[in-house]
């Protein structure tokens, strides 16, 4: 009976060790000083197959699938292998702060999330590990190529002015619609009687009253059931019937009623991008700065900003306290004063506290990368900041054409530099 046990013990020993082999011996990609195993392809291939067949596109032909993924795991791989290289790592805390924002931008929690991807059959600690790639990749790539990127004045000028020659408009709307129906036999009364009503919607609706809640209670259009949204559209893709009036139309505005055989139709801009008006708010502020350091630890600083904070309210000079405790040297000869600010100007823990405040109002004490701050606005005007808005989209739409174009470039030459062997009998 042992030297049974014994035998079995061997085979399994043995069997085990010829399907390692077995694996070890699938290599179907050495790249570099790293290889691709035929399971590795597998689980792509199949990955991709899922996408393709989820979007309806028409399947290539098994072999050639299989070599289009194997390049793209390739070229995975030599960024990777080069970030290693360069020092490039994603912490722990990075990756949590990903996760986090990504549930976030999608309305759930970060344990939502993660139940989410789990109930959709994706593995958790798999969706890390590519989001982590994902990190060091981007990363990479902002080194590599997008820090040698540079848009000057000029390109940005050439460019509006080509656009503007050719007529053409880069303006994006995006639609809300409700239609009061007629029918084709309607009496004159029957009609006067919808455009009464159409009348009243757009006096409620230029009053407040909530434009998807008002399209679910009296549309009759198709999209009702959607808050009458129509989406994003250009001009071109806008009826005729009302673009006239969208072009003369500002953010937020509603139309008067306008007439079609099916009956009247209002429209609202819920919003435009790329052409018109870009309000911006600048907020005039001023703060106290407490930086933290071998004597001074964040408790420290917190209680001596909210004894700085008590005295202004009862009554202190806030410009007076600053000069003698702010350790912003720079706004504190000022009293503290930034002067006036625009978004995005500021860090943003120092903004969302500003943001919340109302005027002359005197935030708690608030952490930033710089230390603690008590804040104080002091006004706020909104500015028409057109002009600039437009030429920082065409800004970065150059820039983003010449990333795209460099990076093509940059990873055909990582490509073609690399050692890549491929055992073409085993894809």
């Amino acid at each position: 009976m042992k030297i049974f046990f014994i035998v079995i013990w061997l085979f399994v020993v043995l069997f085990n060790s010829e399907a390692q082999a077995r694996v070890l011996d699938r290599i179907v990609a050495v790249v570099e000083d790293d290889v691709i195993l035929a399971h590795e392809l597998n689980q792509e291939v199949a990955a991709i197959t899922a996408k393709l067949k989820s979007t309806n596109v028409m399947m290539p032909p098994e072999q050639i699938l299989r070599k289009q993924v194997i390049e793209r795991m390739i070229i995975d791989k030599l960024q990777r292998q080069l970030a290693a290289r360069s020092g490039i790592q994603v912490s722990d805390e990075m990756l949590r702060n990903s996760v986090s924002d990504i549930a976030s931008r999608n309305g759930l929690s970060v344990e939502a999330f993660h139940k989410e991807l789990t109930k959709q059959g994706m593995d958790y600690k798999g969706f890390e590990e590519n989001l982590r790639n994902e990190i060091i990749i981007n990363q990479l790539r902002g080194r590599e190529i997008g820090s040698r990127i540079k848009v000057t004045d000029a390109e940005v000028e050439h460019y509006m002015e080509t656009q503007s020659k050719a007529g053409l408009s880069n303006s994006q709307y995006h639609l809300g619609h409700i239609l009061i129906s007629v029918s084709e036999a309607a009496s004159s009364s029957a009609i006067q009687k919808a455009k009464d009503k159409a009348d009243q919607v757009v006096s409620e609706l230029r009053s407040g009253k909530d434009f998807n809640q008002m399209a679910v209670s009296v549309s009759n259009d198709d999209n009702a059931l959607k808050g009458g949204d129509l989406g994003w559209r250009n001009l071109g893709q806008i009826p005729t019937l009302f673009a006239d009036s969208v072009t003369s139309m500002g953010r937020g505005d509603v139309s008067d009623p306008i007439r079609s055989p099916s009956g009247f139709h209002i429209i609202k801009i819920l919003d435009i991008e790329g052409a018109g008006q870009h309000i911006v708010t600048k907020t005039k502020v001023r703060h106290i700065l407490l930086k933290t350091n071998e004597l001074i630890d964040d408790s420290d600083a917190q209680k001596r900003l909210q004894a700085l904070r008590d005295r202004v309210i009862n009554g202190d000079d806030f410009a007076t306290l600053a000069r003698a405790h702010s350790d912003d040297k720079g706004s504190a000869i000022n009293g503290g004063s930034l002067d006036w600010v625009v978004p995005g100007a500021l860090v943003p823990p120092f903004e969302e506290a500003m943001n919340k405040l109302a005027i002359n109002e005197i935030s708690q004490p608030v952490q930033t990368q710089f230390g603690w701050h008590i804040i104080q606005v002091l006004d706020r005007e909104n500015q028409d900041n057109s002009e600039q808005f437009k030429k920082d989209k065409v800004k970065e739409e150059i820039r983003k054409r010449k990333i795209e174009e460099e990076t093509e470039l940059w990873l055909r030459r990582l490509r073609d530099e690399a050692y890549v062997e491929i055992d073409m009998d085993k894809l």
